[in-house]
């Protein structure tokens, strides 16, 4: 089963290259962030067309998250995190396919740090470690898939100079992925390349394509019993380089 966490960056925008993934690579389940698009205007039949079931928790202009099943209709567990009943964004969706559980995750940003918005970040963070605790608790296989806007390590990123006062590198921040980690989760792709220098995201500004100047913030975490079928776990870097791509890259994990 292989497992595709991916920010479009505007499902709108982005929808051939979606298409086109989804027909060439046809991963069994896919995660969504950033759809920018209200829950009226998400592409369902096209999505449909291409042979996958869907489910979405849109937003209009920005947000929004979704999970695709390959063949099947997701079953929808919860969407939003509890603990702030006055935050309406769209960036958590957990579902059920074929027994595996799964959540789309678009973690707030934060910048500019400090601030408001550093805080609500830090505050998420600390929803989602909830939510995460609760379902460790049940024992299941599940996967927490999505953009973190964490940049773990000093190794995840191109130059810790260049992004040493970003919201994403700060010690608040990495340390609140440190503690979901220590509830039990596995860091899939760390687990593959645990030497770092490998990237999910690169930004439009700077020819930072071009240049590989890119960062880890797209993170696959994997439960104990999810962990113990892990088989593979990569970035599909190149459809960054396509015309009109998002600025992450699909990034994957296979189980057993």
């Amino acid at each position: 089963m292989r497992i595709v966490t991916y920010n479009v960056n505007g499902i709108k925008a982005r929808l051939p290259r979606l298409l086109e993934y989804l027909a060439e690579e046809q991963p069994d389940i896919v995660c969504l962030q950033e759809l920018k698009s209200s829950d009226d205007t998400f592409p369902e039949a096209d999505i449909r067309a291409a042979g996958y079931g869907a489910l979405w928790h849109g937003q209009k202009g920005f947000n929004g998250v979704a999970v695709l099943a390959r063949g099947t209709d997701p079953v929808e567990r919860q969407r939003g995190l509890s603990g702030e009943p006055e935050d309406e964004h769209s960036r958590y969706l957990e579902a059920e396919v074929d027994g595996l559980v799964v959540a789309s995750i678009y973690l707030p940003n934060g910048n500019p740090q400090p601030g408001p918005k550093f805080d609500y970040k830090l505050r998420w963070i600390d929803r989602l470690r909830e939510r995460a605790a609760a379902l460790l608790a049940e024992e299941r296989a599940v996967v927490l898939a999505g953009d973190y806007n964490v940049i773990p390590n000093d190794d995840d990123t191109f130059s810790v100079r260049a992004m040493h006062s970003d919201a994403l590198m700060q010690p608040e921040s990495r340390a609140g992925y440190r503690a979901l980690l220590a509830q039990g989760w596995t860091d899939s792709l760390r687990t593959r390349f645990p030497k770092g220098g490998i990237w999910t995201f690169w930004d439009y500004q700077a020819g930072s394509w071009q240049r590989d100047a890119g960062f880890r913030i797209d993170h696959l975490l994997l439960s104990p019993i999810a962990a113990d079928r892990l088989v593979n776990a990569g970035v599909d870097k190149a459809y960054r380089g396509r015309e009109k791509a998002s600025d992450h890259a699909p990034t994957w994990v296979r189980l057993r």
